[in-house]
C-alpha cells in the first residue's frame, strides 16, 4: 500500500537535506523566487548534489521570466518545476519537464485548475502571500480544495501537529511543508521534519 508523500521545501542547508532524506521524505524544495529560503544557482547545487537518488529535486519559482527557469535549468538537474503566482499552462510546459502549479483556493471554485492546467503533473494548493512564495505558516479553508483527475499537493500553514487533520480532510496525494517544521526562517528542525513525515505517511494515498 502506498501511502501519502512528503515534501520539504526551502530547503538552505547541507544538514537539512540529510534531515529530510533521512527522514523519509519523497521530495525536496528548493526555491528561487523571492524569499528567506531564497537560494543562488550555486548554493543550490551544492545542496542538490546531496539528494540521495529517489528523492524528487523540485525548484520553486515565483513568476518567473523564462530566462530566469532556463538559467537554473543549465546548471542544476531538477525533476519538476513548481510555479507560484499562477502561471499560463503553455507557459509552464515549455521547460519541458513535469510541473506543479500552485493555485490560490479560492480561485479554484471558480475554474477547476485541472481545466486551465491540462499538462500538469499535479495541482497544488497553497496559502496566498502576495509578498512572496509559500511558506506563510498559515492554514486555509481545507474544504475549498476540489477533487481533481490530478494528484492533489496540499500545503499551507502544515505542521507535525496538523497534517494529520489535513490529510484527513483533503485526502491529497501529497503534503508539503515549509515554516512548519523549522526554529527560524530557513532553518530546519529534525525532530520536526521526523514528525512531520512519520505522521503524513500513517495515512493510503488515495
Amino acid at each position: 500500500m502506498s501511502t501519502v508523500s512528503a515534501k520539504i521545501c526551502g530547503l538552505t542547508r547541507p544538514e537539512d537535506v540529510a534531515a529530510a532524506a533521512g527522514a523519509g521524505a519523497d521530495a525536496l524544495g528548493f526555491v528561487f523566487a523571492q524569499s528567506p529560503r531564497r537560494l543562488t544557482v550555486e548554493q543550490a547545487k551544492t545542496l542538490i548534489a546531496q539528494v540521495p537518488p529517489g528523492v524528487m529535486r523540485v525548484g520553486l519559482f515565483l513568476d518567473p521570466s523564462p530566462g530566469e527557469v532556463w538559467r537554473v535549468l543549465e546548471s542544476l538537474t531538477l525533476d519538476l518545476l513548481q510555479f507560484h503566482g499562477e502561471p499560463e499552462n503553455d507557459f509552464c510546459r515549455q521547460f519541458e519537464l513535469p510541473f506543479l502549479p500552485a493555485v490560490r483556493p479560492e480561485s479554484a471554485r471558480a475554474v477547476d485548475p485541472a481545466t486551465r492546467y491540462p499538462d500538469a503533473a499535479g495541482i497544488l494548493y497553497d496559502s496566498h502571500d502576495p509578498a512572496g512564495a509559500g511558506g506563510t505558516g498559515k492554514t486555509f479553508d481545507w474544504s475549498l480544495v476540489r477533487a481533481s483527475r490530478l494528484p492533489i499537493w496540499l500545503a499551507g500553514g502544515l505542521n507535525p501537529e496538523n497534517v494529520s487533520a489535513a490529510v484527513a480532510a483533503v485526502q491529497p496525494s501529497w503534503v508539503d511543508v515549509s515554516s512548519g517544521i523549522e526554529s527560524a526562517p530557513g532553518i530546519k528542525d529534525p525532530a520536526k521534519i521526523k514528525s512531520f513525515v512519520s505522521a503524513a505517511k500513517a495515512f493510503p494515498k488515495p
